[in-house]
């Protein structure tokens, strides 16, 4: 029973994460986004988040979205 939640967990966890990418995706693909330019300060915490392992981005998006 505990490795199946371990399981269910983790296929959440991924789903979270893919809808997440899906979602962010899907809005900078918008013209009038594109059109805008992206501060350094963002690049560079992108470049942060990047650097860290999946399951670590995984816990902090997951944490965002419980604090919003």
């Amino acid at each position: 029973m505990r490795q199946e939640l371990q399981i269910w967990r983790s296929d959440a966890g991924s789903r979270l994460w893919l809808s997440a990418l899906v979602a962010a995706m899907e809005e900078a693909a918008q013209p009038e986004i594109r059109r805008q330019g992206v501060p350094a300060e963002t690049i560079a915490q992108l470049r942060v988040q990047l650097a860290l392992p999946a399951s670590l981005r995984l816990y902090q998006a997951a944490a965002s979205h419980l604090r919003h």
